[in-house]
């Protein structure tokens, strides 16, 4: 029995040693590959791919603010245009009623400039009286006049007399006067602050804008952490490999020892597939092409903010999945911090248009 089980590790000594030069080989090989999918500039820890200010994306932040004021005729008002983050683009726009058209122009360039975020529109409108044209309303008047008769026909019936009435005092009554028709036709009024709206709608995407290029320099900076602990975590998994192995080869000795009949192949699979199971080269992988397709989102213009969410997900996985592969505390460390550092990237990806 015991030549048996000499024989038996000698023929499992040897699939091993196959087995990892095998691993060894292909961890090797898809570190090459995973460096030439990644294009030119953009390889794991090449200084090209890395952000720097003259290659600052064009990616707008959900925040932004403006206000303005101005008026026309007797007209004057203020308006503000203010928004925060969403998941999609939901506008509130609080206008007066009596301008026809006015909103639904309002809502039309907001919608051609605004892609994500939850936007709220306010106008404040005042009119000014006393610049305005007055006109006598002579229905009003006949009224007035009609009843001041039939009041001066009772009071003399009773033999009371009354204060002649004048036409000042007249004047002065509700309703006599009233404002000029220019009001009645919101139209010139409406098309003067669709107008005016330009500026205001400029104010507001100046700001996302700067927004958005203050948010990509923090983004950038998170993806150059996570770079750099990606590159840790390869150093680290090509340093535990002799270690896995040696530890393999010494608990292979131990079930051996201890269990009569064994197979030695199957139990060699077995090892086998537990160091598959414990081999994060396609972590590594995927980390470095996440952290360049995030790099590629942040130079593209327009509304990337729904794809970075997406690719938050991905790197948290392969963060998860690194940590509990990892069976050594150096590699778990920089698993854990890894987390730590794609939450923070998730929390700033929120604010991406």
């Amino acid at each position: 029995m015991t030549r048996l089980v000499m024989i038996s590790l000698a023929r499992v000594d040897s699939i091993l040693d196959q087995f990892f030069n095998e691993w060894l080989t292909r961890a090797d090989q898809g570190q090459t590959q995973q460096t030439l999918a990644l294009g030119p500039g953009m390889a794991l820890g090449a200084p090209n791919g890395r952000y720097t200010q003259e290659r600052a994306g064009m990616i707008r932040s959900m925040t932004g603010f403006a206000s303005g004021k101005g008026s026309f005729g007797a007209h004057s008002w203020s308006w503000e245009l203010r928004s925060v983050n969403g998941k999609g683009l939901d506008m509130r726009v609080r206008v007066p009623d009596w301008l026809t058209g006015l909103e639904a122009a309002l809502r039309a360039e907001l919608s051609k400039q605004v892609r994500r975020g939850n936007v709220t529109l306010s106008l404040r409108l005042s009119r000014d009286d006393t610049t305005a044209d007055f006109a006598l309303d002579e229905t009003a008047v006949a009224t007035i006049l009609n009843a001041l008769a039939r009041t001066e026909a009772l009071a003399a019936e009773r033999g009371v007399s009354l204060v002649q009435s004048r036409a000042s005092d007249l004047l002065s009554l509700k309703g006599v006067m009233e404002a000029g028709t220019d009001s009645d036709d919101p139209a010139p009024l409406v098309a003067h602050l669709t107008s005016a709206f330009s500026g205001l709608l400029a104010a507001f995407l100046d700001m996302r804008q700067s927004e958005g290029t203050a948010l990509a320099t923090i983004l950038n900076a998170q993806l150059d952490t996570i770079e750099q602990l990606t590159t840790s975590a390869a150093d680290l998994a090509e340093k535990r490999k002799a270690a896995m192995a040696d530890a393999l080869r010494e608990n292979l000795k131990l079930v051996l020892d201890n269990s009569q009949g064994a197979d030695p192949d199957r139990v060699a699979q077995e090892l086998a597939l537990i160091a598959v199971k414990s081999d994060i080269t396609e972590e590594i992988d995927r980390l470095s092409a996440h952290v360049a397709a995030a790099r590629t989102l942040l130079n593209q213009d327009g509304a990337v903010g729904r794809k970075l969410d997406f690719l938050m997900q991905e790197f948290n996985r392969e963060a998860n999945t690194l940590c509990s592969k990892s069976q050594n505390s150096d590699l778990t460390a920089v698993g854990l911090e890894l987390k730590a550092v794609i939450d923070q990237l998730r929390e700033q990806v929120q604010n991406v248009e």
